[in-house]
């Protein structure tokens, strides 16, 4: 019954705060990244409204790809990144600014606090 409105997943009760700090909470974190994405693209010259529907649309096409071809996210990366391109070069400055600790510990916090709420 619940696929018919979304995705479920079955979980063991105590998962339920990392779904909370993964998917609850995931919402912001990608709002954030596209917000962050539109304004690199204001930085370097685009209106506003433009880069923000760019951004809005790669997040998008993006998710849509990884959910059809069911390949791993490293790979569809890989995919895009031309061996001395422009991709690859904002790919290493993403990891040198530690974008996967940032979000890795968001996800943390976000569950830790859930935990805390719950009183356990």
């Amino acid at each position: 019954m619940m696929n018919s409105v979304g995705l479920s997943c079955q979980v063991n009760e105590n998962q339920l705060d990392a779904v909370t700090g993964v998917s609850g909470s995931g919402p912001a974190y990608v709002y954030l990244f596209i917000e962050a994405i539109a304004d690199g693209g204001v930085k370097m010259g685009l209106p506003r409204d433009i880069a923000m529907k760019l951004a809005i649309q790669t997040v998008m096409g993006s998710a849509k790809m990884a959910l059809e071809t069911g390949e791993h996210p490293g790979v569809l990366k890989d995919a895009v990144c031309s061996p001395g391109g422009t991709t690859i070069d904002a790919v290493h400055k993403l990891e040198e600014l530690g974008l996967r600790n940032c979000a890795i510990s968001a996800v943390v916090a976000a569950a830790e606090k859930s935990i805390k709420l719950g009183g356990r």
